[in-house]
């Protein structure tokens, strides 16, 4: 049986299946990942100088000028064939939930029902000192447009996007929520993603101590390569919609970018 196989009647078999996905699902869709070698994004700036929450309550502008090139295409990114095939596992009950590191939003744009954000979203944003939330799509035209800092209606202070930054804590209703689902889980998909940022990093290590079996689909090897049943280092806009399609879901024109 070729490893496709493997994966898709492992999915055909389980009772509850998880997947847990990374930057490396949205690449195709012209989002850069954060470590890939010559291309990731920590590889241009130090992320502690630009991404963390001292440096943006320090200097907020800093963190803005680096973010608005990225939010640019985080907006209009569209789904690829890798976001299409989960969404499409999931239509068919293969797949229960998706645990996902991206703050892009291109799951739910697939159409994924049950996302876990554990690090955040950028749909949202929530001023530093009266806490109100706000929808960014008020504000989004005119800071790709103009730049600068976003300040709350209410206010005037700093508003701070919904996303995780280093130093800050994950949202501990989607992490304890991400938990439940990967305690619950007999296999757990890994998709896109080096697993070297924790705690995320950590569920594939809860779910295989749950007995639960591992599917691997990353270029790069990971810590639990030689834990999962079932290791591609291939691209997932490739292997996913393989993986699908071996399931048994009807074949769909999936998106080549």
């Amino acid at each position: 049986m070729n490893p496709i196989e493997q994966a898709a009647g492992l999915l055909e078999g389980a009772r509850h299946a998880v997947a847990l996905t990374g930057a490396g699902m949205s690449t195709r869709s012209g989002i850069p990942d954060f470590r890939s070698p010559g291309s990731g994004m920590w590889e241009q700036v130090d992320p502690l100088e630009v991404a963390s929450i001292f440096a943006f309550r320090r200097k907020p502008e800093t963190f803005f000028d680096w973010i608005r090139p990225l939010a640019r295409q985080l907006l209009t990114a569209q789904p690829n064939s890798a976001h299409l095939a989960l969404a499409q596992m999931e239509a068919a009950g293969f797949v229960q939930a998706v645990i996902t590191q991206n703050i892009d939003g291109l799951h739910q744009k697939a159409g994924s029902q049950c996302v876990l954000e554990v690090h955040g979203h950028l749909r949202e944003a929530t001023c530093i000192r009266c806490y109100r939330t706000f929808a960014t799509e008020q504000f989004a035209q005119a800071f790709l447009a103009e730049g600068g800092v976003p300040h709350c209606p209410a206010c005037g202070n700093v508003l701070k996007p919904n996303v995780i930054l280093y130093g800050e804590q994950l949202p501990a209703a989607v992490m304890r929520e991400a938990q439940r689902h990967t305690r619950q889980c007999d296999v757990m998909l890994v998709a896109g993603s080096s697993l070297e940022v924790v705690p995320a990093s950590d569920l594939p290590r809860l779910a295989r101590q749950r007995g639960a079996r591992l599917i691997l689909v990353n270029l790069q090897p990971t810590y639990v390569d030689d834990q999962a049943e079932v290791v591609l280092h291939a691209d997932v806009a490739e292997v996913l919609p393989q993986i699908a399609q071996a399931c048994g879901t009807p074949r769909l024109e999936y998106d080549r970018t």
